[in-house]
């Protein structure tokens, strides 16, 4: 399967909030970091990270964009609610080595029900 192929089958998997099936496009050994948290190693650790996500808020992926240059696929995604990102999944043998994504987790929180974000300053003192 090309890259491409393997990254459209994590849209409708991660739609259908399926973290088995997402989990199954990885390799044993895989790597999804999403920089705005800690980088999350292996397949199992992976699929329980979906688990808490699908858990935690109702998520929904749109493709912009998706491109493909050798082993790598690049997905620009959106949103309903307006949230946009970026992925870059490396793929070999048909299954995601690395996936690292970029996206706003402040605008994320701030749009899920409930959620209260609280932001604190540093004081800086000057000389």
């Amino acid at each position: 399967m090309r890259p491409k192929e393997v990254v459209r089958q994590f849209v409708e998997r991660f739609n259908a909030a399926d973290a088995e099936g997402l989990a199954a496009l990885y390799a044993e050994n895989a790597v999804n970091h999403q920089v705005a948290n800690e980088p999350v190693c292996g397949r199992q650790a992976i699929k329980a990270m979906f688990e808490q996500e699908f858990a935690a808020a109702d998520m929904v992926c749109i493709v912009e964009n998706l491109f493909e240059d050798g082993e790598w696929a690049v997905l620009e995604w959106r949103d309903p609610k307006g949230l946009r990102g970026c992925g870059f999944f490396h793929v070999i043998d048909d299954k995601i080595i690395f996936q690292r994504g970029y996206w706003d987790k402040l605008t994320f929180l701030r749009q899920q029900p409930g959620v209260t974000v609280r932001i604190e300053t540093e004081k800086r003192l000057e000389s």
